[in-house]
């Protein structure tokens, strides 16, 4: 087989067989096709697409280019969430504790930020020493002792995902479905989990904004967990304006253990239960969302879902004293409140204008090798549909460079509205679309 024809093959929209991708992926990884070649592969792939069977063929390739974890000795079997990624997505920081604290094993490898969302490896090493870089022996030996772990992808995990998502980023070829789904399923197939659930995120903040592709990425996810026997359910949810108050490593770190502690946005409340509370039903836990949700509830108010989240801290070394003591953190340099020109309803927090200025004020990074701030970013005293006075705050920035405040002025004023005319506002569904295991859509049935 030769590299140059199989781009061509796929170049003119033909199929590519189990085999010619097995070849694509084993020679690239190895070194044999150089990035440049792969890169066309890559573009072909972006604008021809591929069929169901060539989008299996890719991700047993790349599950098989490393290791995979055997958690089958788990006596529940162990459930992860996956997120597409969104502006004040913290959720990871209070599902995994809270899910682990009810029994369920929670195996999770998570990423970085890059561009205008957080990564939850990011927040976690915003707590002082915590240690996301564990071994696979390590991560199999936490999850037997407290049901819970969070890491980072580790050398031994889909190599060939790592190396594939350098060119995809530097190609413009991320936004591709089939690389989407091979990327994400192939790292989870290999962490051992038995069960997923996935938070495919739909809006202006997220990866895919219109909605008719949000559902078409969790069908193609959904079949390829059914495909390698990992049972996978999704949850379509709104990502239009920021998740909860917070946006920026520590902030959102912050916001997440004010929640284990009982004190959470309402909007990052009613996410975090529903994933929750799936992934607790899909691990044979309870029998129906209701009683999982109602579990879930009982380990928040008990604080035994906070007890897990420090007890995770304390076994990856982290800095306990912040998660029980926060306001002994450092504060960023500066703060910027950001007030109302008018009287009014707020109409619009663009997500992505606010991921993109979080960026800029240090939270986040445009390249992997960028450095973060972690006391940089956004806290939010009012979201879409609340009123507010003129001269009311709005928000609060946080950052250490130096920043123009008429720049940071401007730049807010783009990305929020406020209309005087209340009647502009229309409330958004959170929780859109539920897809089942079958790859049937219905509406949510969260009561």
């Amino acid at each position: 087989m030769q590299a140059k024809l199989l781009i061509e093959k796929k170049r003119n929209g033909e199929s590519l067989s189990n085999e010619e991708i097995n070849f694509l992926i084993e020679n690239f990884v190895s070194g044999d096709i150089p990035d440049y070649q792969f890169s066309a592969l890559l573009m072909a792939i972006y604008f021809r697409g591929m069929n169901k069977s060539e989008i299996f063929a890719l991700t047993e390739a790349m599950l098989n280019s490393g290791k995979r974890v055997n958690l089958r000795h788990l006596p529940v079997p162990p459930i992860d969430k996956h997120s597409t990624g969104g502006v004040g997505d913290k959720v990871s920081l209070i599902l995994a504790p809270l899910v682990a604290a009810a029994g369920v094993p929670v195996p999770m490898m998570s990423g970085r930020g890059l561009g205008h969302s957080g990564g939850t490896l990011d927040k976690l090493e915003s707590i002082p020493n915590f240690r996301t870089a564990l071994s696979l022996d390590e991560f199999v030996e936490e999850l037997e002792k407290i049901n819970v772990a969070m890491i980072g992808q580790t050398d031994e995990i889909v190599p060939a995902d790592r190396k594939i998502y350098a060119l995809r980023d530097s190609t413009a070829t991320v936004q591709s479905l089939p690389l989407i789904v091979s990327s994400i399923m192939s790292k989870k197939i290999a962490e051992g989990a038995q069960g997923l659930v996935l938070d495919v995120k739909t809006g202006r903040g997220a990866f895919l904004s219109e909605l008719d592709e949000s559902l078409e990425l969790a069908i193609n996810l959904i079949s390829v967990g059914k495909k390698f026997g990992v049972r996978t359910t999704a949850y379509v949810t709104a990502m239009d304006q920021p998740l909860g108050n917070a946006v920026g490593n520590w902030l959102e770190t912050k916001e997440a253990i004010d929640a284990l502690k009982g004190d959470s946005p309402a909007d990052l409340l009613e996410v975090t239960l529903t994933l929750s509370a799936e992934m607790v039903v899909l691990a044979g836990i309870e029998s129906n969302f209701q009683s999982a949700k109602k579990k879930l509830i009982q380990l928040l108010e008990s604080g035994k879902a906070l007890e897990k989240f420090i007890e995770l801290t304390a076994y990856q070394g982290g800095d306990v004293s912040v998660i029980e003591k926060p306001e002994k953190y450092p504060a960023s340099k500066h703060r910027y409140a950001y007030r109302s020109q008018k009287k009014g309803v707020i109409t619009k927090i663009d997500a992505y204008k606010i991921g993109m200025l979080s960026n800029q004020l240090g939270a986040g990074r445009n390249k992997v090798t960028d450095i973060i701030d972690p006391t940089a970013g956004i806290v939010f005293f009012k979201k879409e549909g609340d009123e507010v006075g003129k001269n009311d705050a709005i928000a609060e920035l946080h950052y250490s460079k130096q920043m123009d405040e008429s720049f940071l002025q401007r730049l807010m004023d783009d990305a929020i509205e406020v209309a005087e005319d209340e009647q502009r506002f229309e409330a958004k569904k959170l929780i859109i679309k539920y897809v089942s295991e079958n790859g049937e859509i219905a509406e949510p049935d969260l009561s």
